[in-house]
Order: structure tokens, then C-alpha cells, then sequence
């Protein structure tokens, strides 16, 4: 006996105590499918027999109920409900999340009730109880269908509840197993020969079958296998409504396109069924159109719209099509009001000057991570919102009839060869192209409550990020206060965490603990770059302003942006930042960058020199402050010690230093000269990373890696393949921009270990910082845990501008030894994931606030407490 539910479903068993539904329940269903009222008592009183919790165990029951469905898991009740009260807060859940309910009824006769009763071990109830409850299942069984269950199944003997076998079905609109590539046709009101033209230049071709009728008059193929998606709306207002509703069923049938239907088609379909509908807004050319066709074609028509769907859920989830969209909480769901909203949307019950029904912009406030594509209401050009595109571009009105291709995300269209139909409201926006997509990008980014509380986000790279509620709270002070223009911030580069602490005498970092890191988990070679004195800066170019406005939706005029880790601008000047940009992207047009890799902007992840260039206030307030009022202290101190040890009538009483001993004052001598050196040292290590800057010319620009361009991000290029790239394309012909010098270092041999550790220390013995190491490639695994993207291994004498002047005397450094980096590169490795996440957002053409959630994300991680040192 097969018993056919939705794969989505409230399934309700209705029987007596005895009648053997738990059984039933375990046999046919998952256990964490199966909520039992049972369970629950025990839940909330810790006894599973205790009646006088009932109410408080329903309460839980619903409760949990409630959360399942909203998920989109089918649920099985485990209760009596053989009471209409019972049963109607069940069938209203199922309604709020638009789920069907399922009644499975044992109808069995009572005396088979008491007898299993009474073998029952585990509890039992009263005689009077299982009569009573047989009494009620009987005086329900009619009224179930009236109540709200879709689907009734009524189990009469113990026989047929043994003969039970369970066939879920997926909801008619699911279609994620189909994949596409598919080409999605907005609202054709009867343009034939518009839509003709549209699918011969999408690639399909068109045959007109020799005696064809109907939906036989046409053979529509595609030759890569395309399918189409129509979004409805077929008929009224066009020249050509049955020509397009014979070559739509056709290619319906065919299996070469899918169809969701329009409200207009909707009212078409109660026109023809007899229904008394207004003759408005075109269906006068429709039946006019339809009186010359035989009635078996309109027959055929009846079928075809009535046997249409409301929406489809695509390519595993990833694509959603409706007539008018689709709610995120309405996807892949089954319900009156689903349908509803899939013809018509939402409305507010007003209407306009122009007398059409005001609608709610549900696009503006939705966040799922479906592509919703839909039509309904016309617009001069596709209009995209969110992860949401209206692509009914207003053919019938004078306008385009549009196609979106999916997966490629691309345009295409067909103008219309004749105004047909006269708009009640005025078709073309008044309103100038600025503001027209000022009005439609702006709704596009992060709203303050995306953002608050705690938030979980999952990336490709790490299954999942927790971001917590007070780690927001800074993240949003920044980005509301001081970060650049939004529309720019598609990437915010990770921490770095150093090497693990070295052992060597008077050494805090060596790249021995850097090479080892990476070898003892398996990778094998490693680039080490040249760590530049400079200050992290994200640089992106556009080809021009008209790519920045189209692309990143910036309608300042700029073509480009340089900004710190943290989002904000890099230059209070902005006519220096617009310097640098112009000087970049004339260097990227004389290299042949743009053709050469076929896109109009480029993302790259930069040095920024010098340190000063940003770092001027910390210099002067901290930095300076401590060399020049420690070198003039320890100096004189010097000086001092230096007359006493001449003087031998002079005594010093240092007794903190020398257990009460008068010192040797040769000894302390000798050692404030040290101290002296130290701070000598500190100054020098400082003032290397400081220059004077009064033009784009005192800058130094060095790119480490290109990022991103239109369609790609380049993660899957090893790092020699982005230092040799930038080489190519970036340093050739303008000081301003340099090359990092790097080497390639074969973790596994000796020699190539020792010419790696050479290199470092020539580096470091010049005053450099010190070095970078990279896996070879840019992302890496070693089996499921994701490895450190870089490594940095300073120099000693640097290190003091870390932790001050005396860090390396005996008793600092061996503190400083007991530094743990565990932290530090669990930020690095989150932070990492969120900004390749965020990037690889942005060039699918995710909505703006799907990347700044990630954006957002690092932001908040970097309020983290973790020792800066680091």
C-alpha cells in the first residue's frame, strides 16, 4: 500500500493509544524526523508518563516543529490527536511555513487497541481512555480534508498498516537537479516576432513543422543543449499572443524549455473556464486572437495554463524563477499564498495615481542566497537588486524583451520593433541615469541588521567563521564612521602571524622555525619575498570611470582606489590617490595588462612605502618620542658614569641592583652603554622605514599579488606566477611601482635551506625587515586543515621597533620567549578565508552585501584581543 507524501510535508499520524503509531514511526522515518508528545512530557518533566505536563510538553512540541519546517525538514507528530483541537494548531504551523499536512489515520478497531495495550511493558492507560479516543477518531475521519490536510490516508486494519510503504515526492517545483545552462525570457505579452528574434540570437533554431498544429506548429533546438525558462505572461496586449502561446507549449513539450505563469495568463485561464473577470489591460486582443482558433487549441491552451507551476528552484538550490519573485522563506514551497506572491508580489492594498496596485519592494530587504529571477513589472533596464533581477524590460510598451543567461550572468536582448500597447503609467523613467542606478545599487549593500548579534558565516576555505556580537560592534563603528565608499571594499587583506619563536642565542625569529612549519606538514617548496618597509595597501584599478560606475557602482567620477587593511582611505589627499591610480593604470594600458587578460579592472594586494607615508602620527607621538627622550637620558647617564669612574670619591648607592652592594661603577658604566646602544639602534631601525613625502614621486608602490579581474580571482596561480606577472605587467616603465625581490626555496634540501637562510640574513644585515614565506602555491591543504598563506620572519635589529630598544638583553628576550602564536594564526587563517570568500563574491556578481558580509567579517575579527607584537 503505497502512501504518496511531499518531500516536504507535516506528517500527522491520528490514532488511539495501543494503535501502534510509534512502531509506525520508527519503521517508516528517520528518528530525527519524529517529534513525539511522549518525548516532549519527558523532556520538560523528565518523565514520559506524566499527564499534568501536557500542555507544557505541546508548547515544546510545536515549538520544535515550528523550527523543523522552517528549515525545510519533514516532520512526523507522534500524538493522539484524535481531538480537532489537537490537530488545528498543527495544521496552522504547516500553513505559516507553507508546508502541506499529512493525516496518516489508524483506524483500527478498538478491541485490537486494548488487546496491544495490555501487552504494553513499558506503560499503559485506561480501558475507558482507548474507548474514548476510538470514539473521537471516528467523528474526525469525515472532517479531515475540511479542516486543512492536503492529503488523507486512512489505515483500516492492522494488515494495511503492515502493507505501508512511503514514497516521498518532490514538490513540482523542484528542479535542482537540473543544472541548465538555461536562458530566462522575461514577459512576452504576445511579441512574436521579438521573441523569435531573441531566441535565434541566444543560439536556438526554429522550425516550423510541415502540418504542425498548436503546439506542434514548432521544432525549437539548441545545439549546446540550452534550455529556456519563460517567466509568464505569454498573452494580452501583443500583436501575436497565439503564435507565441504555440511556440511556447511547443517548446514546453519538447522539453527544451520550462514555463512559470503570469498573472495575466492566470486570469486567461478563469476567462476561459467561465469565470467572470474583467476584459482589461489586453485580454481584449487575447480572446479576440483565440475566437479564430478551433476550440481544440484552446482547449490545449486551458491545460497548458493550468497545469503550470508557480515557481522552480534550480541548480541545487542556486536559482529561483517566479513571475513576480520570490521571498526566501517561499522558496521550493507549496501553499496558496506562495502562488500568490509568484503572479503578483506583494502589495500594500493602495493603488497609484495611475490607478495600478502599489507594491511592496520585497527585493530591497531579501538575503538569500538563491538568485531570484523574475519580471511582472516593467523597467527601462534590467534592474538588479540584491541577489534579485527584474528582467521584464517593457517589449509590448516599445521597450526590449530581455533574456538572462545563466550560468554566464549575461545580458541579452532584442529591441522592440513597435510600441503596442500604451502604458497606463509612463514606461520610461524620468529620472536621469545617475540616479537610476544610485536608486539600485545602494539598497545592494550591508544593512545594520545583517550585521548585529552573532553571526556564523561559511566560506569555501573554513565550513564555517563565527563572528561574535561585540567583535560587531567594532567592526560597525569602523565601517559606518571611517571606511571608503562601500561600493570599493570587495577584499580586505588577513593578519600575518610570524614564525614560531626561535631557539638560537639573542634570535626571537629565524627562518629555520618558518621552513619548518611548512615542510613538517607536507609542502615542499616555499617563495620567500622581500618584506617591504611599508604600510599593507589594497590598490584597485578600472580601466576608466564608466567601469567603475558600471562595475562597482562608484559614481564619483574616480577610476580607482588605494585603501588600508582596515578599509579606509589611504591618502587624506585624494588628489594624491588620484595620482597614483592614473599612474598605475597608464602602466597597465602600455603593458597590454587589460587584453591580456580580458577584463577592464584588477585587484591587487600591495606594499606601500614608506611606513611614514602612514604611519607619520605614530612616528611622532610614540617612536620618535621614546628614541629622542631615551638617548638624551641614557646619554647623559653615560656621561655621568663616565666622570664617576674618574672620580673615585664619588659612591653610588645602586643597592636595587646589587643586593645592597655599592657597584662597581666600571660595571654599571658598561652596562648603561649598552642601553645606550640599544636606543641607538632602536632610532636607526625606525628611520628607515621614514622619508620625507611631498609628491607621487617620493612613493614606492609593490604589488604582490593580482588578486582578482573580471570573471577570475587568482588563487589557483602559485606565488612565483604573481611575481612574475607583476614583473611583466606593472614595473616596467614607472619608478613609482617596483618588483619584490623573492626567491624559491626547496624546504626538503639542505643547500637550498642554507641559501634560503643567507638570503634572509643579507636582508636583514642591510636594515631590511625581513622576509614573507609562502607555500608555493597560494591555497593549501594538508588534508583537511588549512595551512598558514604566509609566514613572516623579521630581522633582529627590526624587531626592536616590536619590543622597544632592550629587547635583546638576556632577561627580555628570554621572557619574550614564551610568546604563543596559536592565536594569532587562527585570526590569520579566519581572516584569510573571509577575504578570499568576499572575493570570489564580487567576481561571481554576488549582491554587494553578500561580500561585504565577509568584508565585514575581518573587520570584526581584527578587534579580537590578540598581543600586536605578533
Amino acid at each position: 500500500m503505497k502512501l504518496t507524501i511531499p518531500e516536504l510535508s507535516l506528517v500527522v499520524l491520528i490514532g488511539s493509544s495501543g494503535s501502534g503509531k510509534s512502531t509506525f514511526a520508527k519503521k517508516h522515518f528517520k528518528p530525527t524526523e519524529v517529534i513525539s508528545s511522549d518525548f516532549c512530557r519527558g523532556l520538560v518533566s523528565d518523565d514520559e508518563n506524566d499527564q499534568t505536563v501536557t500542555g507544557a510538553a505541546f508548547d515544546v512540541l510545536h515549538y520544535i516543529v515550528s523550527k523543523r519546517l522552517q528549515l525545510g525538514k519533514l516532520t512526523v507528530v507522534d500524538a493522539t490527536n484524535v481531538q480537532e483541537s489537537a490537530r488545528k494548531p498543527l495544521i496552522e504551523i504547516a500553513k505559516d511555513y507553507h508546508c502541506f499536512p499529512v493525516a496518516v489515520v489508524f483506524n483500527l478497531p478498538e478491541k485490537v487497541c486494548q488487546e496491544r495495550n495490555k501487552n504494553r511493558t513499558d506503560r499503559q492507560v485506561e480501558e475507558y481512555v482507548i474507548r474514548k479516543h476510538t470514539q473521537q477518531l471516528k467523528k474526525s475521519i469525515k472532517g479531515l480534508q475540511r479542516e486543512g490536510f492536503r492529503y488523507v490516508y486512512i489505515l483500516n486494519s492492522p494488515e494495511e498498516v503492515e502493507e505501508v510503504v512511503f514514497e516521498r515526492q518532490p514538490l513540482w517545483n523542484n528542479k535542482k537537479d537540473e543544472h541548465g545552462p538555461f536562458d530566462i525570457i522575461g514577459d512576452i505579452h504576445g511579441c512574436y516576432d521579438e521573441l523569435k528574434m531573441l531566441l535565434e540570437k541566444l543560439g536556438y533554431l526554429i522550425e516550423e513543422v510541415e502540418g504542425g498544429v498548436g503546439s506542434g506548429k514548432y521544432r525549437v533546438t539548441h545545439p549546446e543543449g540550452r534550455k529556456v525558462l519563460f517567466l509568464g505572461d505569454l498573452v494580452d496586449r501583443g500583436p501575436k499572443i497565439t503564435e507565441v502561446l504555440k511556440l511556447v507549449m511547443g517548446m514546453v513539450k519538447s522539453g527544451i524549455a520550462l514555463c512559470v505563469p503570469g498573472n495575466h495568463d492566470v486570469k486567461l485561464l478563469r476567462k476561459l473556464n467561465g469565470r467572470d473577470v474583467q476584459i482589461t489591460h489586453g485580454l481584449d486582443r487575447t480572446l479576440e486572437q483565440l475566437a479564430k482558433e478551433p476550440q481544440e487549441f484552446i482547449e490545449e491552451v486551458k491545460a497548458f495554463i493550468d497545469g503550470l507551476v508557480s515557481h522552480y528552484v534550480l541548480d541545487d538550490g542556486k536559482l529561483v524563477v517566479a513571475h513576480a519573485g520570490m521571498k526566501e522563506e517561499f522558496q521550493g514551497r507549496g501553499s496558496g499564498k506562495v502562488r500568490e506572491f509568484a503572479l503578483y508580489g506583494e502589495t500594500t492594498g493602495e493603488t497609484d495615481e495611475y490607478g495600478l496596485p502599489v507594491r511592496y519592494d520585497w527585493a530591497s530587504d531579501y538575503r538569500g542566497k538563491a538568485l531570484v529571477v523574475y519580471g511582472h513589472t516593467p523597467q527601462a533596464e534590467v534592474l538588479k537588486v540584491n541577489n534579485t533581477i527584474n528582467i521584464d524590460t517593457g517589449c509590448v510598451f516599445g521597450g526590449k524583451l530581455t533574456a538572462y543567461r545563466y550560468p554566464e550572468r549575461e545580458i541579452v536582448d532584442v529591441k522592440a520593433l513597435k510600441t503596442y500597447y500604451e502604458p497606463a503609467k509612463p514606461f520610461l523613467p524620468k529620472e536621469d541615469m545617475a540616479e537610476r542606478f544610485e536608486a539600485r545599487t545602494d539598497n545592494d549593500i550591508l544593512d545594520i541588521n545583517d550585521v548585529l548579534g552573532k553571526k556564523i558565516i561559511t566560506t569555501r576555505l573554513m565550513s564555517s567563521i563565527t563572528i561574535h556580537e561585540e567583535n560587531s560592534i567594532a567592526a560597525l563603528e569602523v565601517m559606518s564612521r571611517f571606511a571608503a565608499d562601500p561600493h570599493w571594499l570587495i577584499y580586505l587583506p588577513p593578519t600575518m602571524s610570524p614564525c614560531e619563536t626561535s631557539k638560537k642565542e639573542g634570535m626571537l625569529e629565524h627562518p629555520i622555525e618558518a621552513f619548518e612549519y611548512f615542510r613538517t606538514r607536507g609542502v615542499g617548496k616555499v617563495v620567500c619575498e622581500q618584506k617591504h618597509m611599508g604600510s599593507r595597501a589594497v590598490v584597485i584599478v578600472c580601466k576608466d570611470s564608466q567601469v567603475a560606475e558600471k562595475r562597482f557602482g562608484v559614481l564619483d567620477g574616480t577610476a580607482g582606489i588605494c585603501y588600508t587593511r582596515t578599509g579606509r582611505h589611504f591618502f587624506d589627499d585624494m588628489q594624491l590617490e588620484a595620482e597614483l591610480i592614473d599612474r598605475v593604470r597608464k602602466v597597465l594600458d602600455k603593458s597590454g595588462f587589460w587584453g591580456d587578460f580580458n577584463t577592464d579592472w584588477v585587484c591587487l594586494d600591495c606594499e606601500l612605502m614608506p611606513w611614514s607615508a602612514k604611519a607619520q602620527k605614530l612616528l611622532e607621538e610614540q617612536y620618535s618620542a621614546v628614541g629622542i627622550s631615551g638617548r638624551v637620558v641614557l646619554d647623559e647617564a653615560v656621561k655621568l658614569l663616565k666622570q664617576a669612574s674618574l672620580n673615585k670619591t664619588v659612591s653610588f648607592d645602586v643597592s636595587r641592583q646589587t643586593s645592597g652592594k655599592n657597584a662597581d661603577i666600571n660595571e654599571l658604566l658598561q652596562r648603561f652603554t649598552e642601553r645606550s646602544e640599544m636606543m641607538q639602534k632602536y632610532v636607526e631601525a625606525y628611520r628607515k622605514y621614514c622619508w620625507p613625502v611631498n609628491s607621487i614621486d617620493d612613493l614606492k608602490l609593490a604589488p604582490f599579488h593580482i588578486l582578482a579581474t573580471e570573471g577570475k580571482v587568482h588563487s589557483d596561480k602559485n606565488h612565483i606566477w604573481h611575481m612574475d606577472t607583476i614583473a611583466k605587467y606593472c614595473t616596467q616603465d614607472d619608478s613609482l611601482i617596483m618588483a619584490t625581490n623573492h626567491i624559491l626555496v626547496d624546504v626538503t634540501d639542505a643547500e637550498s635551506v642554507d641559501k634560503g637562510i643567507k638570503w634572509w640574513e643579507d636582508l636583514t644585515a642591510s636594515g631590511g625587515e625581513g622576509m614573507v614565506v609562502k607555500p608555493y602555491d597560494f591555497i593549501v591543504k594538508n588534508g583537511r586543515e588549512l595551512l598558514q598563506p604566509a609566514v613572516k620572519c623579521r630581522g633582529r635589529e627590526y624587531l626592536r621597533i616590536i619590543y622597544g630598544p632592550e629587547y635583546t638583553m638576556d632577561e627580555n628576550i628570554e621572557r619574550l620567549r614564551n610568546r604563543a602564536v596559536g592565536k594569532k594564526r587562527s585570526l590569520a587563517l579566519r581572516e584569510f578565508s573571509l577575504g578570499m570568500e568576499a572575493l570570489e563574491r564580487f567576481v561571481r556578481n554576488e549582491p554587494l552585501y553578500r561580500v561585504h558580509e565577509c568584508v565585514f567579517g575581518v573587520l570584526a575579527l581584527e578587534s579580537e584581543p590578540v598581543d600586536p607584537r605578533l
